[in-house]
């Protein structure tokens, strides 16, 4: 072996360092893998560069608005609710990295080591057995090989570490975990909760579980980590550690082992499959800076570069054996794409408590549990949609008035508002899919990714029926002026695109099998959003991680056995 070949091989190589990825390299590193993470975008450090965490709204130009021309340069990002003068250094630019939507789609991405770990939403729902059991009860997408006792373990192995915040409520629909304390509700919210569970024997709502060190632990202290400020500017990064992220937890973990490598401006054109040992040998990479091709080796490969990018690089990882990408015999690899529907909310106003407020921005949100398809399909659609609650109270900066009469008003908190909003199931469709373009690349050689993702009548019939309980519900715990309200937002603004590389007992109808490993090529693993059979309705980052801790010690355990 010649020396540059040599300097470029390791044990596995992680494809992505986001959510899933961090995990799959924390966990590769403390087995003693020798383990390199590629990163398409720039590098960061926890705290050093989070250049806006302590800044006040007066601290920026434009007190935290963007100007006109930026907001025209960048349709798709700024759409996003996380993107503003203060976050936009974690976004990408809209025209340096195109992509072809033959149907409306907005595809939010962040490069940069710890991915959009840094901007994420930090909502950790457990998904129960209903969901994993699903589309075989009803006959949608295919069986997932696993259930919900194969995935548990895993669950309370990444709560621990990561530092999960939320209550033990013995629900069946919402399985409990291993939590610190949860944030409180406000006042309101705890009115709500008591009207809406006295009324209702299937609704429950909750305190929520949320990736918020309420109360560190040794683990997380150990991790450099400190307790939530409830400061709820998390978007910018938290330099008190005090929500779960790569570059504040895993990554900075897995450096400490003396295991892990970053290289950062690295795309990733492709993976390299050698056709004599039938196994993949390594991956192909653009640096960004130089535009030059590097090739890197290993015995274990793990696809973490979030759901779409995750489906392009397969897709392009072309040879004799595998012509339409790797694996890819079913000709299934980049369909049956979904995602989950954010498009409804109902709000209103609330009467009353006039003489209380709340300590601290909460930086999460009380749920109610799906209830929705659970033991029967009891509606006109399939799956099911988790419903966040909300109550707060704002400036009454709408008040009329100048001078010091204004100004007084201004601190003086104005009524209290609640309301709720969807996130829904959406069903895997065939037709629902990404594939390369025959002609159109981006800066860097490789095909543009074309997006060919929509609603159809379930989606619409889920919408409102969510929209009409959730205005009763409102209406039974009290709040007035209640509106309904649909955004017809086009997919991809939920961040939680699924799919594409499915999970499932056959070759034929799925590309991975239980333990994320592609069936045609068991030394690459996906444990991203693309790997999931269907979307349920619970947040989904908190199985990605799942998924990639369970299989990243299947695949320590392989290498040692010399399976891969």
């Amino acid at each position: 072996m010649g020396k540059g070949t040599e300097k470029n091989t390791y044990d596995a190589i992680v494809i992505g360092s986001g959510i899933s990825g961090g995990w799959a390299a924390k966990e590769l590193c403390d087995l003693g893998v020798k383990t390199l993470v590629l990163e398409r975008g720039r590098n960061i450090e926890h705290i050093k560069d989070y250049p806006t965490a302590t800044k006040g709204p007066w601290e920026f130009p434009h007190r935290m608005e963007e100007p006109l021309q930026v907001l025209k340069d960048n349709p798709v990002i700024s759409k996003c609710y996380a993107y503003g003068e203060d976050t936009h250094h974690f976004f990408v630019k809209d025209k340096e990295h195109p992509y072809i939507q033959e149907k409306p789609f907005d595809w939010i991405r962040g490069y940069q080591v710890g991915g959009k770990s840094i901007m994420w939403g930090r909502a950790c729902q457990r998904w129960s057995n209903f969901e994993f059991s699903a589309p075989q009860r009803y006959g949608y997408a295919i069986d997932w090989p696993i259930r919900y006792e194969d995935i548990a373990p895993w669950y309370s192995h990444v709560e621990r570490f990561s530092g999960i915040c939320g209550d033990r409520d013995g629900l069946e629909a919402l399985p409990d975990g291993d939590y610190l304390p949860p944030f409180e509700l406000s006042c309101v919210e705890a009115e709500m909760q008591k009207k809406i569970n006295a009324h209702y024997k299937d609704r429950f709502m909750v305190k929520t579980r949320w990736a918020h060190l309420t109360k560190p632990e040794p683990i997380h202290l150990q991790q450099g980590r400190g307790q939530c400020q409830a400061r709820d500017l998390c978007t910018r990064g938290c330099p008190f550690g005090g929500y779960f992220s790569s570059v504040s937890s895993t990554l900075p973990w897995a450096k400490k082992t003396g295991n892990l490598t970053i290289r950062p401006f690295s795309v990733v054109h492709s993976i390299i499959y050698d056709e004599q040992k039938g196994k993949a040998t390594g991956v192909r990479i653009i640096d960004t800076n130089t535009k030059e091709e590097v090739e890197y080796y290993a015995k274990v490969i793990f696809l973490n570069a979030a759901c779409l990018n995750t489906n392009l690089i397969l897709l392009n990882s072309t040879s004799s054996r595998f012509p339409n990408g790797l694996g890819n015999d079913s000709g299934l690899l980049g369909k049956y794409i979904a995602f989950q529907n954010y498009r409804a909310s109902v709000h209103g106003t609330y009467e009353g408590f006039e003489d209380k407020y709340y300590y601290g921005r909460n930086p999460t949100n009380p749920i109610i549990a799906n209830y929705r398809n659970l033991h029967k399909q009891d509606t006109d659609y399939l799956g099911g949609f988790l419903t966040f609650v909300y109550a707060n109270r704002g400036r009454q900066y709408w008040n009329d008035g100048i001078g010091a009469d204004l100004k007084d008003s201004l601190s003086e908190p104005g009524p209290w508002h609640a309301g709720m909003y969807i996130q829904g199931e959406t069903l895997p469709k065939e037709s629902n899919h990404v594939r390369l373009s025959k002609d159109q690349k981006d800066p860097w050689g490789i095909p543009q990714l074309i997006t060919s993702v929509g609603y159809d009548d379930n989606d619409e019939k889920m919408i409102k029926d969510f929209l009409d309980q959730s205005a009763e519900m409102l209406e039974i715990s009290g709040v007035k002026n209640v509106t309904k309200r649909d955004t017809h937002q086009a997919p991809g603004l939920d961040i939680h695109e699924m799919g594409g590389c499915r999970m499932g007992h056959d070759p034929k109808t799925s590309l991975l099998n239980k333990w994320n490993q592609l069936h045609l090529c068991n030394n690459v693993y996906v444990t991203d959003g693309a790997c999931m059979t269907s979307t349920g309705n619970q947040s989904p980052s908190i199985l990605y991680m799942a998924f990639a801790a369970r299989a990243a010690n299947h695949a320590a355990e392989e290498m040692k056995k010399g399976n891969i």
